[in-house]
């Protein structure tokens, strides 16, 4: 028959196997076929493979073939044709009756006026400026939305690591709680109160996991891998790339007003178009006529000019909706530069604030969480009771959590600020 010491020999061994066991598991991947992928892979393979970047170069494309044809004349225009053709009495559409008629052909050439083509010339050039403008800002995006998924993956699996360490010391509570339960000095209530916490954690734990995983999915649609996990390599999220004042020195270069200001330069490129429309266009035609029964043939050349007359009800409004456009495209720039520039303030406060409420929680609260984990836990073994330990253990798992979320925003600030500006070495 098993003594009391006997019992709890068997419980010490069974619970430092039971945390190797979990230690080796633990350290397991998640997935034989993962592989970990670094921050500057990630935003590498999104924009090597985003579709709407190759929208945005096709866009580009077509803008610059339709540049390159802005400024060229309209095509000739072939004219066929019967001259003074009798239409009534005896020789009606006789072609041969009467001596005016004659079959004609000819070319017609519109000209448009001179400052009329050099303005769409200019107006088609922004317009390539625009949609540049928009292929890097989408760029942009692609990076940041990528670096942000990559995060929300590194997050996940931050907050798992955490919960599976805490794990350990869960697990070999439940294990002490039984052996005392079988050497007579413990409770039953204490054996399914560790159980239960354990569970708990359990649950916690696999939600986690089912977190990561759908930041595996959210980080494939950028680059098309859904078995990948985030390097654990610290990526260096207290430092900034650019400096606050740089950043805010260089606050045009940022997507929103990229764009913006090339829709800017349009709008006024096309105020002079409607200016130009003061200008008459001209046209040039001749043709060639031909006679019946031995007349001589006719050449006939013209020359036409447009008479813009009625400027005050037609070009002018013209020019006056463009002005207005302008007007409005200067207003939403000048709107949109000054939400940039709060956002970016906005954004280095919130990131320096989370940058000392880590440091509080790594330095302070967290190693006290933990310390007071271990002494009820330490009181336990020794013969203690069990609630101490329980209230330590959720206050120690509750700085875990918040510690992880903090992270998690941390890195997301910081993607905030690192991937504004193009043509930006990242770290």
């Amino acid at each position: 028959m098993l003594t009391i010491e006997s019992h709890r020999g068997v419980a010490r061994r069974t619970a430092c196997t039971l945390c190797l066991c979990l230690s080796f598991t633990v350290s397991l991947p998640v997935s034989a076929t993962t592989r970990e992928i670094s921050l500057q892979d990630a935003v590498r393979l999104a924009v090597d493979q985003a579709p709407m970047l190759d929208a945005r170069r096709a866009g580009v494309t077509a803008a610059q073939q339709d540049a390159a044809r802005a400024g060229a004349l309209p095509d000739p225009m072939l004219t066929v044709g019967i001259d003074n053709l009798p239409v009534t009495g005896s020789d009606a559409f006789n072609t041969g009756a009467d001596f005016m008629t004659m079959k004609k052909i000819g070319l017609r050439q519109e000209i448009p006026a001179r400052a009329k083509r050099d303005a769409r010339q200019r107006l088609a050039t922004r317009q390539v400026d625009e949609a540049v403008a928009q292929s890097e800002a989408e760029r942009l995006d692609v990076r940041r939305s990528a670096a942000d998924a990559w995060t929300q993956l590194w997050t996940a699996q931050q907050q798992l690591l955490g919960l599976q360490r805490l794990r350990q010391q869960a697990a070999l509570v439940v294990s002490l709680a039984k052996a005392r339960l079988a050497g007579g000095d413990g409770s039953a209530g204490d054996a399914l109160a560790s159980k239960a916490a354990l569970l708990e954690l359990d649950s916690r734990i696999e939600a986690a996991r089912a977190d990561s995983q759908s930041a595996q999915a959210g980080l494939a649609r950028w680059i098309g891998d859904a078995d990948v996990d985030a390097t654990t390599d610290a990526v260096g999220f207290n430092e900034l790339p650019v400096s606050e004042a740089g950043l805010l020195a260089r606050i045009d270069r940022l997507a929103p007003l990229l764009t913006a200001s090339a829709q800017l330069e349009t709008a006024a490129a096309a105020v002079d178009v409607a200016r130009a429309e003061r200008h008459p266009d001209w046209s040039v035609g001749a043709s060639y006529g031909q006679r019946e029964h031995g007349r001589d043939d006719m050449l006939t050349f013209e020359i036409g000019v447009g008479l813009p007359l009625f400027t005050r009800d037609r070009q002018d409004r013209g020019v006056a909706a463009r002005e207005a456009d302008y007007q409005a495209a200067l207003a939403s720039r000048e709107d949109r530069h000054r939400q940039e520039v709060a956002r970016v303030r906005a954004d280095i406060a919130r990131w320096q604030g989370l940058k000392r409420q880590i440091a509080l929680y790594r330095d302070s609260l967290l190693p006290l969480a933990h310390d007071r984990s271990q002494a009820t836990l330490a009181a336990y073994r020794a013969g203690g009771a069990l609630q101490p330990w329980l209230d330590s253990r959720r206050d120690d798992l509750d700085a875990q959590l918040v510690y992880a979320q903090q992270l998690g925003a941390l890195a997301q600030a910081w993607i905030a600020l690192a991937y504004l500006l193009p043509m930006e070495k990242q770290p």
